[in-house]
C-alpha cells in the first residue's frame, strides 16, 4: 500500500510562507507508511443524492485563478471572493459573482485571504506582498470598483508584514487581522513571528500582540482571527508553541489577545506521535454559544492526515475526528480552512487532498463524530484542491471554491479553479 498520492506530491500552499515576493517552504516531516496501515479502523460514509454544480470556472486571464479562500454572499446572492493568481497583471483578482453566474472582477490584485462587507457594500481585504513597502496592505473596494488602500504595512518597527489572512470588522469599523511575518525580529532569523493587529476607521494601525515563538508562545499565523461580544480575539499559529514535537519549529497552537493586548496561548499542539492530537492548525475558529472553540489541524490526529479539534477553556483539547492519509481512506486529508458550524452542532469543511480521487472532499461532522463524505473532486471541469472554508445560505447549500480544475485548458492543463455550489 503506497501512501497518499496528494500528500506526497502537493505540499498545501499554507505552509509557504510568502517573503518579499518569493515562497519560502517551511520544514514539515513526512507521514510514515506506518500511519497510512491504520485507515481500516476509521469510521465515515459517502452521503447520497448530493446537488453538486459549478457556477464558475476560471480562465486564468482575465478573470483569475487558483482561489485559496473562501467566499461571503450578500443579501441578495451575491457571491464576492478572491484569487492568489491570474488577473490582467497575474499577482489575482477581487471578484463577484451573481446570481446568474456572471463573473465581474472588482480588482486586479489578489489575496490569499477571504472578505468582509460592510452594511454599504464595500469590501475590506488584505494583500500579502503590495503596498507602499511591498509588506502587504489593508485594503477596501467600494460599490463603484474604487480601491484605496486603508494601510500598508512596513515590516520594520515593530510593525507586521505579509497578512495572509482575512479581516473581521466590529460595528465601529474597526478591522482585525494577523500577519505572518513581521512584529519582533528576533524571531524567526530576523523576518519575525508575526502579529495581530487593529486598523481603525481612519486608517490608524495598532499592533495589539508581536509573537515570539518561545516559551510555548505561537509563531507566523496565517488564518483570521475570531471575535467575541467582549472584544476578545481567537486565532491560530501554524508553528511555535511545543517545540518538542515532531516539528523543529513546533506543532502550532491556539491563542486568545484581549482588548488589552494580553496574550494567553489556550493549547498547544503536540503532533502526531505519541498524543494524535494534531499538528499545524492552519485555519481559523468557529464558536459556539457555551464558548467551545472549534477547528482543524493540517497534520497530526491518530493518521498523520489532520484532525478536527475542540477546545474548552484553556487547555483542555479533545479530538473530535482524525483523517486518515493512505489512497484507499475515503474520508480526506489534510483540512486547510475554517469550519462551518450550523444551529445543530454539524461541522462543515473542507480537505485539500484525499478522497476517492485524491482531489479532496466536503465533508460533515455530526456532534458524536460521525463522518460524511459529502462529496469528492476529481480534479476535473468540477474542481479539485479546496483551500478555502465554506459559507451556507438559508436553505443549507454550501458555497466554496478549488485551487484546481475547471476549465483543464487553464493552468497548463490543470485548470485554474471553480466556484461551487453543493446542496447536501
Amino acid at each position: 500500500m503506497k501512501a497518499d498520492k496528494v500528500r506526497t506530491e502537493r505540499i498545501p500552499m499554507h505552509n509557504r510562507i510568502p517573503f518579499l515576493g518569493k515562497d519560502l517552504w517551511t520544514s514539515r516531516t513526512g507521514l510514515t507508511l506506518a500511519t497510512t496501515l491504520l485507515f481500516a479502523v476509521v469510521a465515515t460514509r459517502t452521503a447520497q443524492a448530493q446537488t453538486y454544480s459549478v457556477l464558475y470556472s476560471f480562465k486564468g486571464k482575465p478573470d483569475g485563478a487558483g482561489s485559496v479562500a473562501g467566499l461571503i454572499r450578500d443579501g441578495l446572492g451575491n457571491l464576492y471572493g478572491t484569487t492568489a493568481g491570474g488577473g490582467n497583471v497575474g499577482l489575482g483578482t477581487v471578484f463577484k459573482l451573481d446570481k446568474t453566474g456572471k463573473e465581474t472582477v472588482l480588482y486586479n490584485w489578489g489575496s490569499y485571504g477571504s472578505l468582509v462587507q460592510d452594511s454599504t457594500g464595500t469590501l475590506y481585504g488584505t494583500t500579502v506582498n503590495g503596498g507602499v513597502h511591498t509588506q502587504g496592505s489593508v485594503f477596501k473596494i467600494d460599490k463603484t470598483g474604487k480601491e484605496t488602500d486603508i494601510y500598508d504595512f512596513t515590516g520594520t518597527g515593530g510593525d507586521g508584514s505579509n497578512p495572509k489572512a482575512g479581516l473581521v470588522r466590529d460595528l465601529n469599523g474597526n478591522l482585525y487581522g494577523t500577519t505572518q511575518l513581521g512584529g519582533n525580529l528576533t524571531c524567526l532569523s530576523g523576518t519575525g513571528c508575526g502579529t495581530v493587529f487593529e486598523v481603525d476607521a481612519t486608517g490608524k494601525e495598532t499592533i495589539l500582540y508581536k509573537f515570539t515563538g518561545t516559551g510555548g508562545d505561537g509563531a507566523n499565523p496565517i488564518a483570521p482571527v475570531l471575535r467575541d461580544a467582549k472584544g476578545n480575539l481567537y486565532g491560530t499559529t501554524p508553528s511555535g508553541g511545543n517545540v518538542s514535537c515532531e516539528f523543529l519549529s513546533g506543532c502550532g497552537t491556539v491563542f486568545r489577545v484581549d482588548k488589552t493586548g494580553h496574550e494567553t496561548v489556550l493549547y498547544n499542539f503536540r503532533g502526531y506521535l505519541g498524543s494524535g492530537d494534531g499538528a499545524e492548525p492552519a485555519a481559523g475558529l468557529v464558536r459556539d454559544t457555551a464558548g467551545h472553540l472549534y477547528g482543524t489541524t493540517v497534520y497530526g490526529g491518530g493518521f498523520g492526515a489532520g484532525s478536527v479539534f475542540e477546545i474548552v477553556g484553556a487547555g483542555k483539547e479533545t479530538r473530535l475526528y482524525s483523517f486518515c492519509s493512505s489512497t484507499g481512506c475515503p474520508n480526506g486529508g489534510t483540512p486547510t480552512g475554517s469550519l462551518l458550524r450550523d444551529a445543530a452542532g454539524n461541522l462543515y469543511g473542507t480537505t485539500e487532498s484525499g478522497g476517492t480521487f485524491y482531489y479532496g472532499t466536503v465533508f460533515k461532522l455530526d456532534p458524536s463524530g460521525q463522518e460524511t463524505v459529502l462529496y469528492n473532486f476529481t480534479g476535473g471541469a468540477d474542481g479539485g484542491y479546496p483551500e478555502g472554508n465554506l459559507i451556507m445560505d438559508k436553505l443549507g447549500n454550501l458555497y466554496g471554491t478549488t485551487y484546481l480544475g475547471g476549465d483543464l485548458a487553464c493552468g497548463s492543463g490543470s485548470g485554474c479553479g471553480v466556484v461551487f455550489k453543493l446542496t447536501p
